[in-house]
């Protein structure tokens, strides 16, 4: 093998592994876009979920306050 030709084998090789490097980087490019997105919206629900939750809260705190079944009772009147 001519020493030309081996000098272009490893051009070639190297060429080839820089395009592989290229690839493998903008893969992990766009998985880390879609994580990020991802995180985004989990993060987005996870505000409306606690927004909802205190607003049930503060409904059932409301029915509890307002039925007698929650309210506290005086033991000593009802004993005869």
């Amino acid at each position: 093998m001519r020493l030309s030709q081996q000098g272009d084998m490893e051009n070639q090789v190297e060429l080839e592994e820089k395009t592989r490097l290229i690839n493998q980087v903008l893969e992990l490019q766009h998985t880390l876009e879609d994580l990020s997105a991802r995180v985004d919206a989990v993060k987005e629900e996870n505000l409306k979920l606690k927004s909802e939750n205190q607003v049930l809260g503060q409904y059932i705190e409301n029915l509890m306050s307002a039925s007698s079944v929650f309210q506290t009772t005086d033991t000593k009147s009802k004993r005869k």
